[in-house]
């Protein structure tokens, strides 16, 4: 049996742009085509599954499918389409061809067919992709389809792939790719582990790209500080939507170094996209003008505030996407500002740690200086007081981001964690990791890049005394 694998882009609940995408990629080559799932649950759908209008639609997307008459058996996930019917299994075999074929949305081992078809849109998550793979051991002809596509948080990166009866990888899809090909179960592959930062760059600027085409913004703007956060953020926003649709906004205050304006309009010149200049003293001169100064965090806010208040100008009066540039390691810590740097409408960084914002911006630099290596070197700072840096109020970023990948993403016990560092700063990470749920509950949507992200896979309570 000669079959195709289509890896293909979904959009939750645009059952026009689906059926056209499955339409385009059928021909008469192959006895089976497989698709990815596209009912609506499994593309993001949430509520929208107890919609009747739109479970309705899923119903007729499937039958306009079916009475395209088309030649070949057609799988979409589970959904079986031949002969101008829809087939839905209730045990998950279908007689194709002559072939026993079992599609399920789990590996389930020692289930006896000629092919096995594992249909499960899996969002991306650093470091998982390969112990998927290798986790199947299967001795039948087996196959592995997920769409591309934007869920909210969650990306659906593609990376399909194949094995034959003897677990041998006959076929593997990119990232973020669309990808159609003929198997060959004869034909064994080696399997390319892409390096972390290039599969993070492919699915930040995918995102991007979606959330902005599925939400009809055509342009973004964010604010550009001198640091390695914004910096990143600028780089992936003109990767992903190119220079003429990325605008920057630079707002120093009276606290701000010479080089957070110059390099910041260093990397525009890089990137070649635009900005303008708006310093916010004037506007904090005025506020404080009667009030007494303490040069405390009520002070230190009103500047990240009255930069949110300009960014959330230019967002509206441009209709203008407004991009959040904090990290996963401000988030924990809970270091932002609530209406302030937190203002935004997405945010492509905000699952990555501080370490790992470095090493994707050292990826983007790899053939040559697009984000200026002065904002790579340079101290972190907020910039709100004089001489000012982060590792004031936090610990060093190497040494925090071990912690909050072990406590988070590895699922660590603090006894785990207290073999590797020390207690009392263990303590502090972990109580802050709790403290500070509350701001997160307000921050806009982004992408998710770990199994335990703040923007989904984790669900810690604002309310409780055991940190």
């Amino acid at each position: 049996m000669k079959i195709k694998l289509a890896q293909i882009k979904f959009k939750t609940a645009d059952f026009e742009f689906n059926f056209e995408n499955i339409i385009k990629n059928i021909n008469g080559s192959s006895e089976l085509i497989i698709f990815p799932q596209a009912d609506i649950e499994s593309l993001g759908g949430k509520d929208l599954v107890l919609d009747e209008r739109c479970r309705n639609c899923q119903l007729e997307f499937y039958q306009r499918i079916a009475d395209k008459n088309f030649s070949q058996n057609i799988l979409i996930g589970d959904v079986l389409i031949r002969n101008g019917k829809v087939e839905i299994s209730e045990d998950g075999f279908y007689d194709i061809c002559g072939k026993s074929v079992f599609v399920s949305d789990t590996f389930i081992e020692d289930i006896e067919c000629d092919l096995y078809v594992l249909a499960k849109n899996r969002y991306f998550a650093i470091n998982t992709y390969k112990d998927f793979v290798d986790s199947i051991e299967t001795s039948c002809d087996f196959v592995y389809v997920n769409a591309l596509g934007l869920a909210d948080a969650n990306v659906y990166a593609g990376g399909s792939f194949a094995k034959n009866s003897d677990n041998n990888l006959v076929l593997q899809m990119p990232v973020c790719e669309e990808d159609i090909d003929t198997i060959d179960f004869s034909r064994v592959v080696e399997f390319e582990d892409e390096p972390m930062e290039k599969q993070v760059f492919a699915v930040t600027t995918f995102a991007l790209k979606e959330y902005c085409e599925n939400t009809g913004f055509k342009k973004v703007v964010l604010g550009l500080s001198g640091g390695i956060d914004s910096a990143l953020t600028a780089a992936l926003a003109v990767a992903a939507l190119g220079a003429e649709n990325v605008f920057g906004i630079l707002m120093p205050s009276m606290f701000s170094s010479e080089g957070s304006v110059t390099d910041s309009l260093k990397l525009a010149e890089n990137l070649g996209m635009q900005t303008v200049k708006e310093p916010i003293t004037p506007l904090f001169d005025a506020f404080m003008q009667d009030r007494e100064r303490r040069h405390d965090l009520a002070e230190e806010n009103l500047q990240a505030r009255l930069r949110g208040l300009i960014l959330m100008f230019y967002s509206n009066r441009e209709n203008m996407l407004l991009l959040s540039t904090g990290n996963k390691s401000e988030s924990a810590m809970g270091f932002g500002t609530l209406y302030g740097d937190l203002a935004g409408g997405y945010n492509l960084i905000c699952d990555l740690t501080k370490t790992n914002v470095y090493k994707l911006s050292n990826y983007i630099n790899r053939n040559g200086e697009i984000i200026p290596q002065a904002i790579i070197d340079k101290a972190p700072s907020a910039e709100l007081h004089p001489n000012q840096k982060d590792s004031d109020r936090l610990p060093e970023y190497d040494l925090l981001d071990q912690i909050i990948e072990m406590y988070l993403e590895q699922n660590c016990s603090v006894e785990e964690i207290y073999e590797k560092f020390n207690k009392s700063i263990v303590d502090e990470v972990v109580r802050k990791i709790y403290r500070f749920q509350f701001k997160r509950h307000q921050v806009c949507l982004g992408v998710r890049l770990t199994e335990r992200a703040f923007c989904g896979g984790t669900n810690l309570p604002v309310i409780q005394k055991f940190y």
